[in-house]
């Protein structure tokens, strides 16, 4: 199990300092086979994420984590570690995929960049902010890729 972590103590940011194109790199986080088990056992209890032997006869070939947990992996990170968005990461959707599984083994990182600013017209304290997020693994693979859209204040 994980410890409880704090938001990312770095000066926050607000819509205001955030420019297209500006990227942010994660810390990391190694991923084992226990770790994917709890995780499965709890949220996704399908064979190849419970029991190697089992895994082998699946298109898998071997343990590979839920894409959920890589997802919240991947958040967590974000959360303590990556862009530190002001009053926080929050999503008003967003698209998401996994191009190739996640691994025991593996050491998962995000790297995030800023592709769209869009100010709100109606709500003048905000703007919406278009990011993609990938996470590679320590092969520089991606492993998943999250394009959501923030909710980013606005300097008051």
């Amino acid at each position: 199990m994980l410890a409880p972590i704090e938001p990312n103590p770095a000066t926050p940011l607000y819509f205001d300092d955030l420019h297209i194109g500006q990227r942010f790199v994660s810390a990391t986080h190694a991923l084992d086979a226990a770790q994917i088990i709890a995780f499965a056992q709890i949220y996704d209890p399908q064979p190849f994420h419970l029991d190697e032997a089992k895994a082998h006869a699946t298109l898998f070939g071997k343990l590979v984590a839920s894409g959920w947990h890589t997802a919240s992996i991947s958040m967590r990170l974000l959360v303590s570690s990556g862009p530190p968005i002001a009053s926080g990461i929050i999503g008003s959707g967003g698209e998401l995929s996994w191009p190739r599984p996640t691994y025991p083994g593996d050491i998962l990182r995000v790297e995030s960049e800023i592709l769209e600013l869009v100010p709100s017209r109606s709500r003048p304290e905000r703007g919406m902010v278009v990011i993609r997020n990938e996470t590679r693994n320590q092969r520089d693979e991606i492993v998943q890729v999250f394009s959501p859209k923030l909710v980013v204040p606005r300097k008051g």
